[in-house]
């Protein structure tokens, strides 16, 4: 695909996202090269559908909260079909739905993979300001990408992620919910696609510590469990042989040595 005419379509799935849903797709659409923008309802019971398409979104609903990988399926098999006969497919920039304006931010994620550099660019957040945790789902996402694949990220559960057509079918089906990012990560890795963390200065609504959070982190921690299980039952990594072990933050990583 040329440079020059290569398209990427936002995917942005959302579940009673109605207050924030309008700035983060004016924000998507305004990112070069986006010329689509895609929400996903996912199962929200409030106006997350109409607001979305009267910023300019095309919106598809799911009825029942299906969770966030399936959204990310249905998104990508949207874009698919949007994608005209004949044409190089559109690349792929998934957005989480409360970044709200400060989506534009990930506008550096779709350069490196328009330039054909790296397969997958994921973001990396400056600190979120309320959030609290003590860093033990993320703590436990990073060792295991790492002892999979020789990749140590930074930020193993940033959700902002632009990847090509063809990276995205490889690791098609996706990681059940809240793992599907570190399943991603690995399935990428282990298929031989690059992946590399740029900075991007997104805000979004922090998880704080109050049982809300809690609970959320509980089900966050359980389905990247299952995720890594999933994995390591299959014994689904980079032989440790073959691996490449130069991983640096910030730069491009393929797992596999050259």
């Amino acid at each position: 695909m040329s440079t020059n005419t290569a398209r990427v379509a936002a995917v942005i799935p959302a579940k009673d996202e109605a207050e924030r849903i309008a700035a983060t797709v004016r924000a998507a659409r305004a990112i070069p090269r986006v010329d689509l923008v895609v929400v996903v309802d996912d199962g929200s019971t409030d106006d997350t559908q109409d607001i979305a398409r009267a910023a300019g979104a095309t919106v598809v609903r799911h009825s029942i909260n299906r969770g966030k990988a399936s959204a990310m399926e249905t998104g990508s098999s949207v874009v698919a079909m949007r994608d005209a006969d004949g044409a190089a497919p559109r690349h792929v920039l998934f957005l989480d739905a409360d970044l709200g304006d400060s989506a534009i931010a990930c506008a550096p994620l779709v350069r490196p993979v328009v330039a054909g550099e790296v397969d997958c660019a994921i973001a990396y957040l400056p600190p979120q300001k309320g959030a609290g945790g003590f860093g033990f789902v993320t703590g436990a996402a990073r060792k295991w990408i790492e002892r999979l694949t020789g990749w140590v990220p930074q930020q193993p559960l940033s959700g902002q992620r632009c990847i090509t057509r063809e990276a995205l079918n490889a690791v098609t089906p996706l990681a059940k919910g809240w793992g599907v990012e570190v399943g991603m990560t690995i399935d990428l890795l282990v298929a031989g696609f690059s992946v590399q963390e740029v900075p991007c200065e997104l805000q979004h609504r922090a998880t704080g510590n109050d049982l809300r959070g809690q609970l959320h982190r509980i089900s966050q921690y359980q389905d990247v469990h299952r995720a890594i299980c999933k994995r390591r039952m299959r014994r689904h990594g980079v032989p440790k042989k073959k691996r490449n072990t130069n991983s640096t933050a910030g730069e491009p990583y393929r797992a596999y040595k050259e």
